[in-house]
């Protein structure tokens, strides 16, 4: 019999609220945290905005000295992460940290020290002889994981996970099975992401992928909505604590909510476009349901990947249907990006905390700026105003350029 895996801790800097609370009471209210990039010149690029971190200075969590040799991505990382230890209430000196793993993800890693690196590298003519010694180990997106198991002595298993927008929710889901099968009692898994820079706004455009609603950036991200045109870049951290149930019940940890079952796949057909009618997320979310020892009619709450792109949100809205059928319709389909914006590779991560808190607090977040049905959307995406009701099961599920697809289901705890 697997081991039955809880969440205990959680750690949200985001768009929209620079602790767990802030960002929960914001996705409540339909807060947007879109507005017009301040960090460098859009005078040249096709969208001018995004949903950055604002106020937010790493001196008021680290020293100058680590803050100027750590990237962005991990600056993120490690504060979500010192909320979510904090959350967790675990005590090192009562554990065996050996048996503390660390998985955390990145889509890009360290975007922001690659281009001031190369700029370096431009400015002195092709001498490389300023690049700085931190350049590879504040690049790599592994170095999340690797400073947060420094930081705490965490000895158990520690490696990052890369799967685009999937990462975070590939992270989570290894961590699990880590678990699952014997090799961790506790692991401290989420993601971060920090691209919101030229070259990360530049490459987006030049795909066409972002919204280009210069004119009211705080209403472009609106997933499932006929008029969207792109996703709106986000940036932040977000981390979990999860461990047995027999070592949370053990130590008298607060439970958030049990992970119930987990799904991958694979869409085997493009670099960048779903595969049609959203075949291959719909098998993850088949695998992750059956995995939970549980019918689609037990899922109450879909915490949608809903990206406001428009070959997205229609494939996944074909794959709800495919999976739920009739009960499709009775579901509360909502998307945080329309107010965070899409934090790329710790997107799963940020959206596994809203769903654990969409139990906890028995509120369905809105999907915000929805003010036009699209034929081909006819879900139920929780319009412009968050809903109230009993959340026993929520199912998120991701997708990721490369054609990778995770799903997991949060279920309230019982013992």
């Amino acid at each position: 019999m697997k081991k039955r895996v809880v969440v205990t801790g959680l750690g949200a800097l985001s768009p929209i609220g620079l602790t767990t609370n802030d960002f929960w009471d914001s996705l409540v209210e339909g807060k947007s945290g879109v507005g017009l990039i301040s960090y460098f010149d859009t005078t040249e690029f096709d969208t001018k905005f995004a949903a950055e971190l604002k106020g937010f200075d790493p001196l008021n969590y680290m020293d100058r000295k680590l803050s100027q040799r750590i990237d962005p991505f991990t600056q993120y990382a490690m504060v979500a992460t010192d909320m979510a230890i904090a959350d967790s209430g675990l005590n090192f000196d009562s554990v065996n940290q050996e048996r503390i793993g660390v998985v955390y993800g990145s889509g890009i890693g360290g975007m922001w020290t690659y281009h001031k690196q190369q700029n370096i590298l431009y400015d002195r003519g092709g001498n490389p002889d300023r690049i700085s010694p931190f350049f590879i180990p504040m690049l790599i997106a592994d170095i999340a994981a690797g400073r947060i198991s420094m930081k705490y002595g965490l000895k158990g298993p520690n490696y990052a996970t890369t799967s685009a927008c999937a990462t975070s929710l590939n992270a989570i889901i290894d961590s699990v099975m880590l678990i699952q099968r014997g090799d961790a009692d506790v692991m401290v898994t989420g993601g971060s992401e920090a691209v919101i820079c030229p070259m990360g706004i530049g490459g987006f455009n030049a795909m066409k992928a972002l919204s280009t609603r210069n004119d009211t950036p705080e209403t472009a991200s609106r997933p499932f909505d006929k008029t969207r045109d792109g996703f709106v870049m986000g940036e932040g951290g977000a981390t979990l604590v999860i461990e047995s149930l027999e070592h949370a019940l053990a130590r008298g940890a607060n439970i958030y909510g049990e992970i119930t079952g987990i799904g991958l796949t694979a869409d085997a057909h493009h670099i960048t476009d779903p595969a049609p009618n959203g075949e291959g997320v719909a098998r993850a979310m088949r695998i992750a349901i059956a995995d939970s020892n549980m019918k689609p009619e037990d899922i109450d709450v879909i915490n949608a990947h809903g990206t406001s792109t428009p070959p997205n949100d229609r494939n996944e809205t074909a794959a709800i249907k495919t999976v739920f059928g009739e009960h499709a319709q009775k579901l509360n389909v909502h998307s945080i990006k329309s107010m965070v914006g899409h934090l790329l590779g710790a997107a799963g991560a940020i959206e596994s905390i809203a769903a654990l808190l969409t139990i906890k607090y028995g509120i369905v977040p809105p999907t915000i700026n929805y003010t036009e049905k699209d034929p081909d959307c006819d879900l139920n995406y929780t319009p412009n105003k968050a809903v109230k009701r009993e959340v026993k099961a929520v199912l998120s599920d991701n997708s990721g350029f490369g054609g990778h697809n995770a799903a997991i289901v949060f279920r309230k705890f019982e013992n």
